[in-house]
């Protein structure tokens, strides 16, 4: 989905506040000056260095701007060429934080869709409180197993992965036992569009809806349905996820951001709380609900009449 870094005039949010995707950003910018500085300490021109290591000068200015995240091995042979080994450790680590604030979908998912919901149950175990924003589509532990099975489709499309969905789907369902489990919390808010936005069979969004009411009455679960007549004091802008204090998770279309600066989780808990004060609870989400579920019923009555 696509994120949007900022509000447009700010007055929304607390002030001086960075947002996830400049952090990484900024963590990206900051590598890069570190490497730029030891080429110069080594007084050595960008062209220089590439030549040095067989690499066209483009990727030198890339990797010192910003524009590219450098590898493993470039990290080692960019220290290599200045004379700066005992940079090496410290560099990547750097490195390797980036990698966790910013996983790429296509490497994330290289081996499959099932390998990654394994990893995300690993974290659910270690998380009791969960809170959730999805403006989109329905979040995965709300899932029915048809309706995921249409979200893992349209992964194996866009990133042109192995197709694994049966056993992803399986996953996803194995995962959702969490959600019977006393000692842990769920907060969910979602706009009415992510009932509405066809990405699935009027069919399956009638299971899933239901599955949405049933899911409601848990003692552990609260879920939060913003209508279209709501007047929002922060925009919708993207889904994110906060795991207990600690770690906020947004995904976009190329990558899942990881974040854990404390600013960070101020920021996005501030945001959820303004989210979720505008949300409908119990009758009032189960009649947006319902609502839903009237407009669609026709259109399955038809295909059963066809």
């Amino acid at each position: 989905m696509p994120l949007g870094t900022a509000p447009c005039d700010g007055t929304n949010l607390p002030p001086k506040r960075t947002t996830g995707i400049t952090s990484v950003h900024e963590a990206r910018d900051a590598l890069g000056k570190r490497l730029r500085e030891l080429r110069r300490q080594a007084d050595l021109s960008g062209r220089q260095l590439a030549e040095s290591l067989s690499w066209p000068p483009s990727k030198v200015s890339k990797l010192e701007n910003g524009r590219q995240t450098p590898t493993d091995d470039d990290i080692r042979g960019w220290t290599r060429a200045t004379g700066s080994e005992r940079e090496a450790e410290a560099l990547l680590a750097s490195l390797h934080t980036l990698e966790i604030q910013h996983a790429e979908w296509q490497r994330q998912l290289r081996t499959g869709l099932r390998p990654h919901q394994q990893e995300i149950a690993e974290l659910d175990a270690r998380t009791r409180l969960f809170r959730a924003f999805e403006p989109t589509f329905v979040p995965g532990l709300l899932q029915t197993a048809e309706y995921a099975r249409y979200r893992f489709a349209q992964s194996i499309t866009v990133f042109k992965v192995r197709n694994d969905i049966d056993e992803a789907v399986a996953a996803r369902v194995k995962r959702q036992e969490i959600l019977y489990r006393p000692d842990k919390r769920f907060h969910f808010v979602l706009t009415e569009a992510a009932l509405r936005y066809r990405l699935c069979p009027p069919e399956v969004m009638l299971g899933q809806l239901d599955r949405l009411i049933s899911l409601s009455a848990l003692p552990n679960v609260r879920l939060g349905i913003i209508g279209f007549e709501t007047a929002y004091a922060v925009a919708p802008a993207h889904g994110f996820w906060l795991l207990n204090d600690d770690r906020v998770m947004v995904e976009t279309f190329s990558a899942e951001l990881n974040l854990a600066q404390p600013q960070e989780i101020e920021l996005y808990g501030h945001v959820f709380e303004q989210l979720a004060a505008v949300a409908g609870y119990g009758r009032s989400a189960r009649t947006i609900i319902h609502r839903v579920i009237e407009d669609l019923a026709p259109e399955t009555e038809t295909d059963d009449a066809g």
